[in-house]
């Protein structure tokens, strides 16, 4: 699987009732394992998206930024920290989300995937691309 965009993700950039501000809106990151989720594109809320045991939860997205001029359509955000993630199976994909009040009241919007990480009881700190097209490109 490659990283890819959440149908409804996409749709809440161009539709006003369902509009995603990426800046103004909570963002979060849930860390996943392909062994618990499997991506589907049609997923229209979080409540398939099933969290990575063992870490403290979703984190919220800070220091939110989309690019302009070269760097246009280009979203960018602070490294998200998960602190004391328990000792486990590895962390493979991560899922970005427009947090509302719960699972079923979020809108999925960018799968990311590519890379493992196996915790070991301390910190785990994903570290977003600091060049184009950084978190994700729109």
């Amino acid at each position: 699987m490659a990283s890819a965009f959440y149908n409804i993700g996409l749709q809440g950039f161009i539709q006003s009732a369902t509009r995603i501000d990426l800046t103004g809106d909570t963002i979060k990151v849930r860390p996943l394992r392909v062994s618990a989720y499997t991506f589907a594109a049609t997923d229209a809320s979080m409540t398939p998206v099933v969290a990575a045991t063992g870490g403290p939860g979703d984190a919220t997205l800070g220091t939110k930024v989309l690019g302009t001029g070269v760097n246009g359509g280009n979203f960018d955000a602070a490294d998200s920290t998960f602190v004391a993630w328990t000792a486990g199976a590895a962390l493979d994909s991560l899922a970005i989300f427009k947090f509302v009040t719960n699972d079923a009241g979020s809108t999925p919007i960018a799968y990311i995937d590519g890379f493992s990480v196996v915790p070991n009881g301390g910190d785990i700190t994903f570290v977003w691309q600091a060049t184009a097209p950084f978190i994700f490109k729109i």
